[in-house]
């Protein structure tokens, strides 16, 4: 048997200036930054190498018109992330701290 929740759509973003461009060069960043990982690989990576850049470029190109057409649904990828690597920094750090103390 099958149990289907639907859950309610996510709210639209807040507007406040300068978003569409933030957004823009955060769409375009990322999938950049994956292209590059691909690319300085120390082993040759075959067709996974073409294939990644590819997908990147056709995600990127998705993530850039949702980020300046239809900015009201773009969520930033970069503050996402950053909360988690903060989160995993703190724990970190917390370590540290427990461990020579």
């Amino acid at each position: 048997m099958w149990l289907l929740v639907a859950r309610e759509p996510r709210p639209d973003a807040p507007d406040w200036p300068g978003r569409r461009m933030l957004a823009a060069v955060d769409a375009v960043v990322w999938p950049m930054l994956w292209v590059l990982l691909i690319q300085h690989t120390p082993e040759p990576v075959g067709l996974v190498g073409p294939f990644v850049t590819a997908m990147a470029v056709l995600l990127g190109l998705g993530r850039l018109h949702r980020a300046l057409w239809v900015n009201q649904r773009y969520w930033f990828t970069t503050w996402r992330w950053g909360k988690v690597m903060a989160a995993m920094l703190l724990i970190g750090a917390v370590l540290k701290v427990t461990m020579t103390a």
